[in-house]
């Protein structure tokens, strides 16, 4: 069966003006609590502990299919802990410097001369774009175009390239009409502290960022010259991408666990193993998805795995909620369940 035969409210999800939408006219209701698909699982502990899945979009497009059984999770754990404090500016200002270029050089410096012209004239466009892109809702609150270019862009001759590539692919029409809404992690992370409870991260800035800074100058430029040739492809109407952020939302709100989609928004990282490739560039493409799969996923769930498990022992008359990217979520589930034990997880 097709997604939305199964998940009719997938329908919901793909509109921006989430529950109540129509399609064709007719009014589409929102799901029912038991129809609700979980990402919450829990640890059998005495306060119990509980491990939610969330995705990095703006979280109006999901709360209202978030079921009443994690945000009852949420609301009565003293204890909220993500992969990296979104509140904290030591974390926002060491994720900017950690972007940016050693000794003062300038992209301009350092790529190809006729790459660093594609990339100016890709961005040129985008500006040219971003007023078009805007909603309404967006101006209403007082956003303006150079302003969501230059929070998300500015300063982008100063970036390594590897950041400026996933710079690119976060400059899309759908991406910049979610801007201006926080995302669910960062949305729970603001209601976790108007709250009072208490929270904090299981990773460092230096622990994200240095893995993204490790790939060597020729994998980089490899990257940032795919990441051009699909936008450019996509400009030109040639080419139609593979998934979407609509189709990401439609598969968490339908609480489809789909490895391929929820890996690539846990990681950030898009893939870059295609078959039309010349056979010496599927060799680098395999070479960068290995490393990032290696980096961003095994030895990452490995590190969360282990401070998951030391605040529990160490703050056992506690109760944790934990709040990781969806995918992140599950490998770090069945991670967790091989060191402690199965009888003590339950999916809610």
């Amino acid at each position: 069966p097709t997604r939305d035969s199964w998940c009719p409210w997938a329908l919901l999800a793909a509109s921006p003006r989430g529950a109540g939408a129509r399609r064709g006219g007719t009014p589409l209701s929102s799901p029912q609590q038991g129809e609700l698909n979980s990402f919450l699982w829990t640890i059998r502990r005495d306060p119990p502990a509980y491990l939610f899945g969330t995705i990095h979009v703006p979280y109006t497009r999901v709360w209202d299919f978030i079921p009443d059984n994690s945000k009852a999770a949420f609301h009565s754990s003293s204890s909220v802990y993500f992969e990296l404090d979104l509140t904290d500016p030591y974390t926002i200002s060491g994720l900017a410097s950690c972007q940016m270029l050693p000794h003062g050089e300038n992209l301009q410096d350092v790529l190809p001369r006729e790459l660093y012209r594609r990339l100016k004239r890709h961005l040129d466009y985008i500006k040219l774009m971003l007023p078009h892109w805007m909603t309404p809702d967006q101006r209403g609150k007082g956003l303006y175009a150079d302003y969501l270019f230059n929070a998300i862009a500015g300063n982008w001759e100063r970036k390594r390239p590897v950041w400026v590539m996933l710079m690119v692919n976060s400059l899309t029409e759908t991406d910049i009409r979610s801007r201006g809404v926080p995302v669910l992690d960062l949305y729970l992370a603001q209601e976790a502290e108007r709250m009072k409870k208490k929270t904090g991260a299981v990773e460092r800035v230096e622990e994200q960022c240095h893995p993204l800074n490790g790939l060597n100058f020729s994998q980089v430029l490899f990257a940032l010259n795919q990441t051009l040739l699909q936008h450019e492809s996509l400009r030109a109407g040639s080419l139609q991408a593979p998934y979407t952020t609509e189709d990401l939302i439609k598969h968490y709100n339908c609480g489809d666990l789909n490895a391929v989609i929820f890996n690539h928004d846990t990681s950030q990282v898009p893939n870059f193993i295609n078959t039309t490739l010349p056979p010496h560039e599927q060799v680098t493409a395999q070479e960068i998805d290995s490393y990032f799969r290696q980096e961003l996923i095994y030895k990452r769930n490995e590190r969360m795995g282990r401070r998951v498990m030391s605040l529990l022992r160490e703050n056992r008359d506690k109760s944790f909620f934990f709040a990781f990217g969806a995918g992140m979520a599950r490998v770090l589930l069945f991670y967790s369940i091989t060191m402690i034990g199965s009888e003590m997880f339950g999916m809610l």
